[in-house]
């Protein structure tokens, strides 16, 4: 039956073409000639987009670049077309065709619509290619104004020059000293140039800074971006001039690239916390190697669904049917549909997924079956898991995980708690214990860093402010009550009195070296005070216990102190104690 339809469907004006270019042999040669035109406009556009990707203002305006190299191709084409149809309309090449078979539509007429339909594919073509390019401009545009807030809160990048964020902002201390400072200390402060420093970067108890900020210059986001672009001017330099870590000279057009352009660049900076970027520092084709296999965004589709809708206008404009079409083809599509069931399956649950944000990209999840890592690629077929020590990679389909149980550690709420336990001596007084944890605890919040320095432990305060520095973010996105550290009595255990400890930490990875780095704190603190971890067996004890008791009560008072000091946390305490 659908053979039968499709026998039946209206090629509308397609069937005059063939007369009409078999009409005139001077037509033919226009034709011909439009063609091998287009072929050529295409060979020189070759040229012209490898000559650009050369060139140092593509790497400075990546996006007006491509949109040059995409607009040149289709204006040239248009142009062509246009000068072959202008040139059938002033009737030279018609001056020797004959009327075609049906007398209402005149040759004429007939091959201006068919350079008018290559005009619109063109011009379809073109449009479908420009969108993406000016959405992504749009996007990025974005994350430039995000980028300038997080120099804003960060009080200025690493690499920034001549202390840039106080020539364009100036602190206003506040008219009243805060809560957590005595009014004279505040006065004292304000009198003095690195007092006023402290106070700039004080936070209270609450985490809040203290005074404001106010404009030095019209538009600081126009100073910043001058001042991000310098920056990328001398990278660009040094890539090119041999002044990198691998002191060759980098050349700009190269496959794959060598040089990051200056979107690429912003991107690769805002993945290692805005610090600057070394040149050569990544092997070539780095940038486009760590992208490939991403899942197409719909920017990327976007083409292709607006050069489909042209030609099915195309079609239409030509009198086909496209009711008809559709129809005839409508159990092919059931017959397709059937077959690609599954896939279909896979690809609505990645499109939930990404519409309700289940779980993204570099998410730490973990699997009804236990399986536990980090999302590292979604595509509509599959879902890609890299297990947190590289030795695996899970590959489950996408539509399994819609109806799947999964935990979540990073949506929302980043804070993970890194709990250590130990078992202590049953000599041992619990309440000195519990206080000597809690400064193990209070060392891990000042001490435990990343690479970079940066602390692990999410605190209401950064350290780095106590010592007129700026904070490393670990004071950033506490939104919930965490008062730490924590130190809990568990139980009596059969040979030891058992206690857990642990902090809140900034992401789920960063639990394991927490607690490493605190059983080393540990063990340098029960080794200071006598604060003995009896071994993990059954004995019978014969050793004098009364003399064992007196050599642990010597350093009672040294104990003590720290009870003194740093408390017990909120052991003991009743729900009145303040």
């Amino acid at each position: 039956m659908a053979e039968e339809e499709i026998s039946q469907i209206s090629a509308g004006e397609f069937e005059a073409v063939s007369q009409l270019l078999s009409s005139s042999e001077s037509l033919q040669l226009a034709f011909i000639i439009m063609i091998l035109g287009i072929i050529g406009i295409v060979f020189g556009y070759r040229k012209f987009s490898s000559w650009v990707g050369s060139q140092k203002f593509y790497y400075k305006r990546p996006h007006f670049s491509r949109f040059v190299r995409r607009a040149v191709l289709p204006f040239f084409a248009i142009a062509l077309i246009t000068a072959i149809n202008v040139h059938t309309q002033t009737g030279v090449l018609f001056g020797e065709i004959s009327s075609i078979e049906d007398e209402t539509i005149s040759a004429h007429e007939q091959f201006a619509k068919i350079l008018n339909t290559f005009n619109i594919l063109v011009i379809g073509y073109t449009i479908s290619h420009l969108v993406p390019i000016i959405l992504t401009k749009r996007e990025k545009s974005i994350l430039e104004k995000e980028d300038f807030d997080a120099w804003f809160e960060l009080r200025g990048f690493s690499d920034d020059s001549e202390d840039l964020f106080h020539k364009l902002y100036k602190w206003v201390p506040p008219n009243n000293a805060p809560e957590d400072i005595d009014e004279k200390e505040f006065q004292e402060l304000l009198n003095t140039e690195k007092g006023r420093q402290y106070l700039e970067q004080f936070r209270t108890s609450k985490g809040n800074p203290i005074g404001g900020y106010e404009k030095l210059v019209d538009n600081p986001f126009e100073e910043w971006k001058k001042s991000e672009r310098a920056k990328y001017e001398k990278y660009y330099q040094n890539c090119i001039t041999g002044n990198n870590q691998s002191g060759r000279k980098l050349k700009p057009g190269t496959k794959p690239d060598e040089i990051f352009p200056i979107d690429v660049w912003r991107e690769e900076k805002r993945e290692h916390g805005y610090e600057s970027l070394i040149p050569s520092s990544r092997p070539p084709g780095y940038a486009k190697k760590k992208r490939e296999g991403l899942p197409k965004s719909a920017k990327q589709i976007l083409p292709l669904g607006i050069f489909l809708a042209t030609i099915l206008a195309v079609v239409a404009w030509w009198g086909v049917d496209l009711i008809v079409l559709a129809t005839a083809t409508g159990g092919f599509s059931i017959g397709l549909g059937l077959a690609l069931q599954e896939t279909m399956q896979n690809y609505f649950a990645y499109i939930m997924i990404r519409k309700d944000k289940i779980f993204v990209e570099g998410d730490r999840v973990q699997l009804e079956t236990g399986y536990n890592g980090y999302v590292h690629k979604i595509t509509p077929r599959v879902t890609y898991i890299r297990d947190a020590l590289n030795e695996s990679i899970a590959v489950i389909p996408t539509r399994q995980l819609v109806n799947a149980q999964i935990v979540n550690y990073t949506k929302e709420n980043k804070l993970v708690p890194a709990v250590v336990k130990v078992g202590v001596s049953y000599l041992n007084n619990p309440r000195q214990v519990a206080s000597i944890l809690v400064k193990v605890g209070k060392r891990g919040m000042r001490e435990i860093v990343d690479t970079r320095g940066r602390h692990l432990v999410k605190q209401k305060r950064c350290p780095y402010l106590d010592k007129n520095k700026p904070s490393c973010g670990c004071d950033k996105e506490l939104h919930v009550d965490a008062t730490q550290p924590v130190v809990r009595f568990n139980e009596f255990n059969d040979s030891s009195l058992d206690f857990s400890m642990w902090l809140y930490v900034r992401d789920y990875g960063a639990q394991f070296k927490t607690k490493t780095d605190l059983r080393m704190i540990m063990y340098e603190e029960f080794k200071k005070y006598d604060i003995r971890i009896p071994w993990p067996i059954r004995t019978v004890y014969q050793g004098d216990e009364k003399k064992e008791f007196e050599e642990i009560s010597e350093l009672d008072p040294d104990r003590d102190k720290v009870i003194d000091e740093f408390g017990m946390g909120d052991i003991g305490r009743g729900e009145g104690d303040e």
